[in-house]
């Protein structure tokens, strides 16, 4: 694979985690799980194919924007779902609990 065909793949999730950090931004969570699964799809091309050739100067230079453009929009991803996690993980605990609690004294049993 040629530098140039890397810096496509390279685009190619640039433009996904833009499109995720959207979907984060407006709550749709089933989006945005789509969109980690072609992300995940071209990171793997990328791991798969290398550039087996040395990259010019400029090519570099793209490349490293490139890169720092996906990790900031990686970074406000998870400043979005982080705490949209951690009250998921809040309301789940919550469930477990009544579901226990549930069990152990009989819900619905009227005595």
């Amino acid at each position: 694979m040629d530098s140039l065909e890397m810096i496509k793949l390279y685009e190619n999730v640039a433009t996904i985690t833009n499109d995720m950090l959207t979907a984060a931004r407006s709550g749709d969570w089933q989006l945005l799980a789509k969109l980690e699964t072609d992300c995940s799809s071209q990171i793997q091309l990328i791991k798969n194919n290398g550039t087996s050739s040395e990259l010019t100067e400029e090519v570099r230079t793209q490349k490293v924007a490139i890169i720092k453009k996906i990790l900031a929009d990686d970074k406000e991803i998870r400043d979005i779902t982080e705490p949209w996690m951690a009250e998921l993980s809040k309301l789940m605990r919550s469930n477990n609990t009544v579901r226990k609690l549930n069990q152990a004294y009989g819900a619905g049993n009227t005595a």
